[in-house]
């Protein structure tokens, strides 16, 4: 059953002076409840501006996002706050989203009372019913943000985004700030959560090699475009998009100390000034005449993956 589908998806900001910014161009993608999606690309992809408009905290500029069906791009601004108790959101700054004068009990438990779904004199026992959830301890309860360390913070947020029983949990960048080892355990009681909670997650990182052990299918974005899509299975042995490749040759494995790291040279041109033809074509070692007149569509190439490139449609 698809719980999200975006249809030519596009958001186009305007600057100070004018010009037109295309933060993301024409995205489709769905979402089968239950599953894991993950969307990587390097800073500035667009990656963040898709999740917000999901999140309806940016409004899209074309097209249309449709969650149990029901086109949300739509709905009103009472119809987006009801709706924000089933798609919750785990930011990559979680200090920054907690006022620092409220304790963890308070923070995790306010979207409940907001809603009404709770009653103040059982705040305590759902607070701590929601810390157990995220394995943290009790201790924990009236400390305040910065008293507790960065692993244990993405864990309050986690547990803050869960009290709403959501149907969809968005996680933007949220282990990039933590060191590896706190990296892991995050991942594993996501993982373990989505499991037992039957949640549908969105993983955004710029990390391909976490979002690959994570990951059911994963979304490659480039200068605000979808540049290939395909099931985390095939990523390694069947990816075919130039930037793709480019992607999984920059990382390192201790599994395999032979391989020679390849850097991707050249820069990101501005979404104000986007090139002609196809987005990626001046980082391209594969780029032929057509790549610099025209930009590819995304097409099918085999089940379940689409590929937008000249040479491979």
């Amino acid at each position: 059953m698809k719980i999200l589908e975006l249809e030519n998806v596009t958001k186009i900001f305007t600057t100070s002076r004018g010009k037109k910014l295309i933060a993301c161009n024409n995205i489709s993608l769905s979402l089968e409840k239950g599953k894991t999606l993950g969307i990587v690309g390097e800073s500035g992809c667009g990656k963040s501006t898709l999740i917000r408009m999901i999140m309806q905290l940016e409004t899209i500029t074309s097209g249309c996002i449709k969650y149990n069906r029901q086109d949300i791009s739509k709905f009103t601004k009472e119809e987006i706050w009801k709706n924000r108790q089933k798609i919750q959101m785990v930011f990559q700054d979680s200090l920054g989203t907690f006022n620092p004068k409220m304790k963890i009990i308070d923070i995790i438990t306010e979207p409940l009372i907001n809603f009404g779904l709770l009653n103040k004199k059982d705040k305590k026992a759902k607070a701590e019913e929601l810390l157990k959830s995220v394995d943290l301890p009790l201790s924990c309860l009236y400390s305040y943000p910065h008293s507790v360390s960065g692993g244990q913070l993405q864990r309050v947020s986690i547990a803050r985004a869960l009290s709403l029983e959501p149907e969809i949990l968005i996680c933007d960048e949220a282990t990039s700030a933590l060191d590896v080892s706190v990296q892991k355990n995050i991942m594993t009681l996501l993982d373990k959560l989505r499991k037992e909670k039957k949640l549908t997650v969105i993983f955004v990182c710029h990390d391909l090699a976490l979002v690959q052990s994570f990951a059911d299918d994963i979304i490659v974005m480039y200068l605000g475009n979808t540049v290939e899509y395909l099931s985390n299975r095939d990523i390694v042995n069947n990816s075919y998009h130039p930037y793709t490749k480019a992607l999984l040759a920059s990382v390192f494995s201790v599994n395999d100390m032979d391989k020679k790291l390849e850097l991707l040279e050249g820069e990101i041109p501005s979404p104000s000034n986007i090139p002609k033809g196809c987005p990626f074509v001046n980082r391209c070692k594969r780029a032929v005449e057509i790549c610099y007149k025209e930009q590819p569509i995304l097409k099918k190439f085999e089940n379940n993956h689409y590929i937008k490139c000249h040479t491979y449609n």
